[in-house]
This record gives C-alpha cells, sequence and structure tokens, in this order.
C-alpha cells in the first residue's frame, strides 16, 4: 500500500505554492477541501467540541467566584465566552476564504512557514500540556477513589504510575487510534454526562451541607449531619452571605483561569471538517451551542459550589467536601465521574496534535494507517513518561499553557484574519479589521498577566495562578 498519492501531492503542493500571504489565489485550497466529505452529524460535532472545551478548569471556578463574587464572576464569564465565540467566527471567515480547514495551513497562508510552524507548535504544547493535567488528575485522584471504595492500604493497584498506563492503554489508545474525529461523538457525549452527574451533585450537596460546615472527624460524622439538616441559623453567619463583588489579592489570579475556559480553539477547524454537509453557518451554530452548554453549566457549578463553602472553597472544589466526609459515597461517585470525563477528554485533544504533527513532517502526505497509530503510541508514551517521571514539570507547562493558549484563543485568530482577508474586501482601517487587532491586542495582555503572575508564585513558593484547562 503506498502512502503517497502522485495526484493529491502536486494538488496539495500547488496549494501551498500559491498560499501566498496576501488572502489572494485560495481556489487550491477549496479543491483540498472539497476533496473530503465530512460524515459526522450536528449533534456529534455539538458534544465533541464540548467534550474539548470541558476541562479540569470547572473544579476551580467556584473557588474563581469566591475571590471575585457572584455578579462579577457572571460578568467575566460571560465576556470570555462572548470572546471565544468571536475568536471562532475569525477563524471560520479565515477558513472560508481560503477554503483550509487546518490551522497550520491558515498560519502559512498568512505568515508563509513561520506561521505554519507557530501554530502547529503552539497547537502541540498546549495539547501535550492538556493531556498531561489530565493524566495527573488520573494518577493522584484513581488511587484515593479505589482506597475510599475497597478500604485497602497497600496493594499494586493504589500505585498511580500503574493506573495511567492501565488506562492510557486500555481506555485512551483505542480511542485515539480511530481514522476519524467525528467517530468520539458518542464517548464525548457521555464524558459530558458524566459533568452533568457532577454538576447535579454539587447542586445536591448545596442543600445538604451546614453552612459553616465541619471538618470531618472520624467519630462524629453522623451529628455532623444532623447540624446539617436542622441548624436553622446558618444563614444568618456572616460567613454565609454570598459576595455580589469581591476584590482581593487573589482576584487577578482568576482573571487567566476565566480567560483560558473556553479552550477549543485547536479541535473547531477538525470538527468542521469532518461536519456532514459543512458551512460557516452551521459551525458557528455548533460553536455557539457548545459554549453556551458550557457557559451555563461552568455558572452554575461554580454557583452552588461556592454557595455551599463560600469563603472556604479550595482551589479544587472536590478536595473542600473531602473535609467534611472522605468517605462520602456520593463525592467518591462524583470523582469517577470527572476522572471518566478527563480521561475521555484526552483522545479528543490528542487529534489536534497529531494533524499538527503531520501538517508540519508530513505536508503532502495522504492518509497511512502506519504513521496514524505511530504517532498516537509516540505522544502517549512520551506523556506517560512526563507524568510519571517529571511530577514537577506542570510549573513548565503553566509557562506553556499561559504563552501557546492566549496565541491559539486571541492572537492566532486576530492576526490570521488581518492577513488573510483581502484588503479588496476589508480596508486595514475597516472595522472588522480593527475590532481584530483590537481582539490581539488582548491576547497579549492575558499573556502578560498570566505569566507575571506565574513569575510571582514561583518567587514567593506559592502556586495559585493556573491556565484552567
Amino acid at each position: 500500500m503506498s502512502e503517497d498519492k502522485p495526484a493529491e501531492t502536486v494538488e496539495n503542493s500547488s496549494a501551498e505554492v500559491n498560499a501566498i500571504p496576501n488572502g489572494k489565489g485560495h481556489e487550491p485550497g477549496e479543491e483540498i477541501t472539497a476533496s473530503f466529505e465530512g460524515k459526522t452529524s450536528f449533534g456529534m460535532s455539538v458534544f465533541n467540541l464540548g467534550n474539548a472545551i470541558m476541562g479540569s478548569g470547572i473544579l476551580g471556578l467556584a473557588y474563581a467566584m469566591a475571590n471575585t463574587g457572584v455578579v462579577l464572576f457572571l460578568l467575566l464569564l460571560t465576556v470570555v465566552a462572548v470572546l471565544s465565540s468571536y475568536s471562532i467566527h475569525l477563524l471560520l471567515k479565515s477558513s472560508g476564504i481560503v477554503g483550509i480547514r487546518a490551522y497550520e495551513q491558515l498560519g502559512y497562508r498568512a505568515f508563509g512557514t513561520p506561521g505554519k510552524m507557530a501554530a502547529g507548535i503552539a497547537i502541540t504544547l498546549q495539547n501535550i500540556g492538556a493531556m498531561s493535567s489530565y493524566l495527573y488528575i488520573v494518577k493522584y485522584e484513581f488511587p484515593l477513589v479505589i482506597q475510599a471504595f475497597l478500604k485497602v492500604d497497600v496493594e499494586w493497584y493504589l500505585n498511580g504510575n500503574y493506573l495511567v498506563i492501565i488506562v492510557s492503554v486500555a481506555v485512551i489508545l483505542p480511542l485515539a487510534l480511530m481514522k476519524q474525529l467525528g467517530y468520539l461523538g458518542y464517548t464525548s457525549g457521555f464524558s459530558l454526562s458524566c459533568m452533568v452527574f457532577f454538576l447535579v451533585s454539587v447542586i445536591y450537596k448545596k442543600f445538604n451541607l451546614p453552612c459553616p460546615f465541619v471538618n470531618f472527624a472520624p467519630n462524629s460524622t453522623q451529628s455532623v449531619v444532623n447540624v446539617t439538616v436542622n441548624d436553622p441559623g446558618g444563614e444568618d453567619n456572616p460567613a454565609c452571605i454570598p459576595k455580589m463583588a469581591n476584590l482581593n489579592t487573589q482576584t487577578a489570579y482568576t482573571i487567566p483561569i476565566l480567560a483560558f475556559a473556553f479552550v477549543c480553539h485547536p479541535e473547531v477547524l477538525p470538527i468542521y471538517t469532518e461536519l456532514r454537509n459543512p458551512t460557516k453557518k452551521k459551525m458557528q451554530h455548533v460553536s455557539n451551542i457548545s459554549i453556551a452548554v458550557m457557559y451555563v453549566m461552568y455558572f452554575l457549578a461554580a454557583l452552588f459550589g461556592y454557595l455551599t463553602f463560600y469563603d472556604e472553597v479550595e482551589a479544587e472544589l472536590l478536595h473542600t467536601y473531602s473535609r467534611i466526609d472522605p468517605y462520602d459515597t456520593l463525592i467518591l461517585c462524583v470523582r469517577v465521574a470527572v476522572l471518566t470525563a478527563v480521561t475521555l477528554t484526552v483522545p479528543i485533544v490528542l487529534f489536534p496534535v497529531r494533524r499538527a504533527i503531520q501538517q508540519m513532517m508530513f505536508p503532502n502526505k495522504t492518509f497511512y494507517w502506519p504513521r496514524h497509530i505511530a504517532i498516537a503510541i509516540t505522544l502517549l508514551t512520551f506523556i506517560n513518561l512526563l507524568v510519571i517521571f517529571a511530577p514537577n514539570i506542570l510549573g513548565i507547562f503553566g509557562i506553556i499553557g499561559a504563552t501557546s493558549a492566549p496565541c491559539l484563543i486571541f492572537i492566532f485568530p486576530a492576526v490570521f484574519y488581518i492577513r488573510i482577508v483581502p484588503k479588496e474586501e476589508e480596508p486595514l482601517r475597516s472595522v472588522p479589521k480593527i475590532l481584530a487587532a483590537c481582539f490581539a491586542g488582548i491576547g497579549f495582555l492575558f499573556m502578560i498577566m498570566s505569566l507575571s503572575f506565574i513569575i510571582i508564585d514561583w518567587t514567593s513558593g506559592s502556586s495559585k495562578a493556573s491556565t484552567g484547562h
């Protein structure tokens, strides 16, 4: 079986030759995308994009609300959701003009090879960081859940390193070997249903825990529960009054967490490519629905998590529940659901990385199973080695996330749009291009803020800043 088809190679090559960074000559690009017929339904595309958006950052949103207040949090979350939708609009508009549905090729069209490499490297680093963070959760949370359920202390299956390998080989790898992203719609739907269970549990717990809550004591669990239900004066306690707006030393740290709450941009164009009967309007609807659903889930999870613990909420919400009762069956089930959700998100996040590697290293090659499988196995092996042998690497990924996420969400879509849309259609001083330039400026601002907070954390020895995905 030959991995190269000469006719398509010539076509792809001519497309790249004609990809002059002036927004013109896009017919070859249109021929590239016209040769692929998408088969993924609208609903499955929503599931896949929603799953790409939904990261482990949802566990930290209640803490973010505690440090901003309910109204300010809602305002910031709304602004970020609108900006994310606008960013996807810029990507889809650029893609429609040149007929290319690959982030890296948009970079090539805008800035030649440097643009292509910048986009490919940013996607690779951002998504490897995300996959590593998900597997870190598996490594450290899965043993605790098993231990709580089985009441055992020393067994080989309580070793997080073994569990990471088992989960990677048994669950993630088979899904990552799928030929098309659309096939993962069912697992994405299940992953999102796990997060809905998490949300419902958080809402339920709000009405079943005391305020102020009582820390776990081995011999007094029942009395704590009785206080939970019967204490009529809890709401009068000053510690149990929600703040509508709150500014403190931690408030600034929540801005990057929220800014990166809707990171899904590397997955947008691959999902667009596989969408059945794709149009820019249809894909924008997919994006808007996915963002809207995540927006509602984010706000409700943050709100009810905050209203349960108020200023006592921790940066990782589930850890706060464990302070009340580490053996609470519902919370243990929620932990399993969150573990399942982040595990099933890894294959979705891996697809754009593999595509970026292929665009950078094998730009003119057609689909080839051995290469497809080899890249997936190599990526998973590399990430497993990082998680097992470099537990302190998260600090490095914090820097990477603070750099690559603003590029992928704000800066690249804006500058690609400015370069790709022809000046005859939209002059440089037209309103859309001025807005795009301002959008890129916001990205640089978020990047500077995030990097500054991480450096402050490193110098002070704390770890408050996060990219939140």
